[in-house]
């Protein structure tokens, strides 16, 4: 997955926005959590997002894989593919999606009903 692709794929999740922050890095979020982003790998492209306890576990065990730098070592569930074909691009979209809805079931009743998610 390119960029370019990550960000179509992010950008067309209902009720998504994009900003640029954090060293150039394009961060994904809804309802204003982060569910995603890009960047943070010494300018090459690196994917980063949310997983559940038995994926922050397993993930990081593959080659191309690490915790997320920043984000996990302030005790959050998160994990960076940094390597070029360390995951499936159908795999990686199956976790980028995973972690919006980890994002939306955080968001409260009334801000989903507003944003339709």
């Amino acid at each position: 997955m390119t960029r370019d692709e990550f960000n179509r794929f992010c950008g067309a999740m209902k009720a998504t926005s994009h900003v640029v922050q954090w060293g150039n890095a394009d961060v994904w979020k809804v309802g204003g959590k982060v569910f995603a982003l890009c960047g943070w790998n010494d300018g090459a492209d690196a994917f980063t997002f949310k997983v559940g306890d038995v994926a922050f576990e397993v993930l990081p065990e593959q080659p191309g894989i690490r915790p997320a730098p920043y984000l996990a070592s302030r005790g959050m569930k998160w994990v960076q593919v940094y390597e070029a074909g360390a995951m499936s691009e159908a795999s990686l979209r199956e976790h980028i999606e995973a972690s919006y809805q980890m994002a939306v079931v955080k968001l409260t009743k009334k801000l989903r009903a507003e944003l339709g998610v």
